[in-house]
């Protein structure tokens, strides 16, 4: 290796969800370790931390020489914005993280406003994944570090390198849990319940069987990403500051085992039997089945095997005997305190069973399981956990230290949000209606939107050109950047001057001289009035608010907005947009979820969109809203697959319900 290559030692960022994940995190010797607290996190069913056992934990860490990371990485609601506010001058007072990881774009003027004095990290749910975004980021966010999206290979890796300012920093994924939709574009939870993703309350509906043509398959669950040997890669990429491992909800074994692996290939990879035994440990790290994904462009894998399991935890086994009194033969020796899950975690009957004694190689162990839950026959039984000796010794060793650490809650402290002023200049209303077809879109009344393309760009007139509001796909890959930098310069040309950018970042298309009409469309999901201040900032002209929100969030907003405001009032709404489709899944034919709701899913470019047969309608609320202050109403039209026909349902989302 190079002496360039041994100048650059990315830390290796663990992930814990539980205090003993992040002892087992500094017991393994993590660089730097990211958790949430018991609210705002995008993984809200990890235990997560109070701030007074994160403080003592974050001093007991920074003694150890790791840095912390919080993750405040939900998008925020108007009336979270105090609440966090205080979060964060707790944590500046207490706490002292090294840095915050963010989603939503209030976060910036939050941070600021609480005098919080770590760095910021832009979470890859903020989607920034194409190498122009990154000049914008920097320049108007001055944010620290932005995560790049898991999706991307290596070579567009180094062109999002290329591209990246000095004073920023860039973090990637290398180990853990792939989500089918492309992350910060996923609806699925949301839509089918109310718990959104965005918000860290997934109920995962990508990993559940589906079916289509009378065969089911989990086509949307995805194996796990594990880049492993093939992190040296990395290590030629020094604006790559960071390996992460994905794993909140993990228990200790998980982040003891994935950060001693990672720390011996990047450390000694070179050598044979140290390649040889950390890959040993990721294969006993308990997590699902592995793939490289996109990392090689030369060696594409699909994170999607519809053909193996894809429950979390090493398949020890499956249910035998009778409902009354289930066993299972272990493949493997179980030592007390072992936790295994018995079915798939999408399964509602699915149990946890704690290992009380030990169990030889190829030894009968019986279930005990709670709650009056009864296994099938055949179910298969994951171990999900293991606390070996020695490592369990080393976390209550650093228990000991910690409870020393450990102080009772502080009061609580005094924080007042500051609101921008408020939009109040009168503007005409306009109703849009949005297609991806320039003939449908002759019949249109108002005003018309065109998903902007190649294509769209060939078969529209001049003078439409001009006319139209131009619509950015929410999702851009570098492979993708110069074509619609091309299709952007192209329309304007024409004399478009009507844009909606779907991330923010789009911004990097436009030259900033010119007057343009630019919003900021549903998919950057800014949902409170410090996130439009911050499109503001940034030389929006409107936002169009995000979708997921309830009625009460939705008439507050206009009061309290710096800008004019949209809504989607209707429309074919994507459950999620993916880089990838399962091979055996075919497009344009509808497919059914285990309750009997059909999907579809459209390629456009280089993304597939999974579409519900039912639309959002907000039809109904149309006076109230335009009394709230709307002004600009989107029906979003997507023309329907021959084999698909819509469904009659109310398509009210989180109208009555709320954001939860």
């Amino acid at each position: 290796m190079s002496k360039e290559l041994n100048k650059h030692k990315p830390e290796i960022l663990a992930p814990a969800g539980s205090r003993a994940s992040f002892l087992a995190a500094l017991a393994a010797g993590a660089d730097a370790v990211y958790c949430g607290l018991k609210s705002f996190s995008a993984r809200m069913e990890a235990k997560n931390f109070k701030t007074e056992e994160l403080a003592a934990l974050t001093a007991l860490a920074h003694e150890q020489g790791a840095r912390v990371y919080v993750t405040i990485n939900s998008i925020l609601k108007p009336d979270d914005l105090e609440p966090v506010g205080r979060i964060l001058t707790t944590l500046e007072r207490d706490v002292h993280p090294d840095a915050l990881i963010v989603q939503d774009m209030a976060m910036v003027k939050l941070a600021r406003q609480a005098d919080f004095s770590g760095e910021l990290h832009l979470s890859t749910l903020a989607n920034a994944g194409f190498p122009a975004a990154l000049e914008t980021i920097r320049a108007d966010l001055e944010v620290d570090r932005v995560v790049l999206p898991r999706e991307l290979n290596v070579d567009e890796i180094k062109d999002m390198a290329r591209a990246c300012p000095k004073d920023l920093k860039l973090e990637t994924f290398i180990h853990g849990a792939l989500c089918y939709g492309v992350s910060g574009r996923c609806y699925w939870s949301s839509y089918y319940g109310g718990k959104s993703g965005l918000r860290g309350r997934c109920v995962q509906p990508c990993r559940r069987l589906y079916s289509q043509d009378k065969k089911s398959a989990r086509f949307f669950s995805c194996q796990d990403l594990s880049i492993d040997v093939l992190v040296k890669v990395l290590l030629s990429i020094p604006e790559v500051t960071t390996w992460k491992i994905e794993g909140r909800k993990k228990g200790p074994h998980y982040v003891f085992y994935t950060v001693k692996a990672y720390q011996m290939l990047r450390d000694q990879g070179k050598d044979p039997k140290v390649k040889k035994n950390a890959l040993a440990m990721l294969e006993r790290a308990l997590g699902r089945n592995t793939t490289h994904y996109n990392f090689l462009t030369q060696r594409i894998q699909s994170p999607v095997n519809t053909s193996g399991h894809t429950g979390s935890g090493l398949l020890m086994g499956k249910v035998q005997g009778t409902r009354a009194n289930p066993w299972f033969v272990a493949r493997e020796e179980l030592l007390t305190g072992d936790v295994l899950r018995i079915g798939y975690e999408d399964q509602k009957w699915h149990a946890v069973h704690r290992v009380s004694r030990y169990v030889p190689k190829k030894g009968h162990l019986h279930l005990k399981i709670s709650s009056g839950k009864n296994s099938p026959q055949g179910a298969p039984v994951f171990l999900t956990d293991r606390r070996e000796k020695v490592l369990v010794e080393m976390i209550d060793n650093l228990e000991a230290q910690l409870e020393k650490k450990m102080t009772g809650a502080q009061a609580r402290p005094d924080f007042r949000i500051n609101l921008p002023r408020r939009f109040s200049r009168r503007i005409k209303t306009l109703e849009m209606n949005l297609f991806r077809n320039t003939e449908k879109s002759k019949s249109s009344r108002g005003v018309t939107g065109l998903w902007l393309s190649a294509e769209s760009i060939e078969n529209i007139k001049k003078n439409r050109a001009a006319n139209c509001w131009w619509w950015l796909p929410p999702v851009i890959w570098p492979q993708d950047e110069e074509d619609f930098r091309d299709q952007v310069n192209s329309v304007l040309k024409q004399g478009a001057g009507n844009f909606v950018l779907n991330a923010p970042w789009q911004m990097a298309f436009f030259p900033p001289t010119e007057k343009l009409n630019l919003w900021a469309g549903p998919f950057c999901n800014i949902a409170n009035p410090l996130g439009i201040a911050v499109m503001a900032e940034m030389g929006f002209s409107g936002v169009i608010v995000s979708p997921e929100l309830g009625s009460e969030d939705y008439q507050y907003l206009p009061q309290n907005s710096p800008l004019p405001l949209g809504i989607v009032i209707a429309g074919n709404w994507p459950l999620c947009i993916s880089r990838v489709l399962a091979d055996n899944l075919k497009p344009q034919v509808a497919f059914a979820s285990p309750r009997g709701e059909e999907s579809w899913v459209q390629k456009y470019g280089s993304n597939y969109w999974v579409y519900p047969n039912w639309r959002l309608d907000l039809s109904a609320q149309r006076k109230t809203l335009e009394k709230a202050g709307y002004r600009l109403f989107v029906d979003i039209d997507n023309p329907l697959p021959p084999q698909v026909s819509l469904k009659k349902r109310p398509g009210l989302w989180n109208w009555n319900i709320g954001l939860a």
